[in-house]
């Protein structure tokens, strides 16, 4: 589990919420049902309307990362790595053959199909490095489906804010109706920008960020498949392998 995403949005939310009491404010004033209707449902339609369906549904699926992230130990994949190494020296690479039905990662477990079917280390690497780009193009697409909602949820706040000022024009003469005018007009703004700098952004740029661990992961298993093909020394395997430690 990942506690600093709650503890960053706890922070962030007590912050504003705090300076605005420390100001004076009364909370009650932040909270109003259509400005945040009108910042949510917009720029929510937008991006549905932007968006591909798959890949809307692939982000839906990755937000949970954000709290609980996929679990990723380079020191164990290291571990593995070495291990394959071993039994390939030992046994040859159709030693690695009961192997393949215990991965329960796809991409690693195509790489060892690949390496026990004898192909060359450049088909291996053609294969293996063709199915990371794919992955990474569709996953950071999915992130940046929260990127959109980042930009669009500020322009929405502005049109709130609009709405909430024409309501406010047609009602000069009646002052019980200018209050809920303006609560709608400034705190729009608010809920725009507030959502895009505290939440969709932010959970776009972790997403990312557990993409590109996830991409570390994915080549370390590749260069230590390849240096398995290669027949490389279980210790150098090792040490090539704790690079991507540092």
């Amino acid at each position: 589990m990942d506690p600093l995403s709650l503890v960053g949005l706890f922070i962030g939310l007590a912050a504003i919420v705090g300076g605005n009491l420390l100001e004076g404010g009364n909370l009650a004033f932040l909270v109003n049902g259509p400005a945040l209707l009108i910042v949510l449902g917009g720029s929510l339609g937008a991006v549905l309307l932007q968006t591909p369906p798959a890949q809307f549904l692939r982000s839906l699926k990755m937000l949970p990362w954000i709290v609980i992230p996929p679990k990723i130990d380079l020191e164990t994949l290291i571990r593995k790595a070495v291990r394959w190494s071993q039994l390939a020296r030992k046994e040859g690479l159709l030693g690695l053959e009961n192997e393949i039905d215990r991965e329960p990662d796809t991409f690693v477990r195509k790489g060892l199909q690949l390496l026990v079917d004898g192909n060359e280390t450049e088909i291996i690497r053609d294969a293996l490095e063709l199915e990371m780009n794919i992955r990474e193009r569709r996953y950071h697409a999915a992130a940046r489906t929260f990127e959109a909602l980042g930009g669009y949820a500020p322009t929405l706040g502005i049109l709130g804010a609009v709405l909430g000022l024409i309501q406010v024009m047609q009602n000069l003469t009646d002052p019980e109706k200018l209050g809920s005018g303006i609560a709608i007009a400034f705190v729009a703004t608010i809920y725009g920008v507030g959502l895009a700098n505290l939440v969709f952004l932010p959970i776009a740029n972790k997403l990312k960020a557990l993409l590109h661990h996830q991409s570390m992961a994915q080549e370390l298993m590749l260069e230590g498949l390849l240096a398995i093909a290669e027949g490389e020394n279980p210790h150098n395997v090792e040490l090539k392998l704790r690079g991507f430690l540092v």
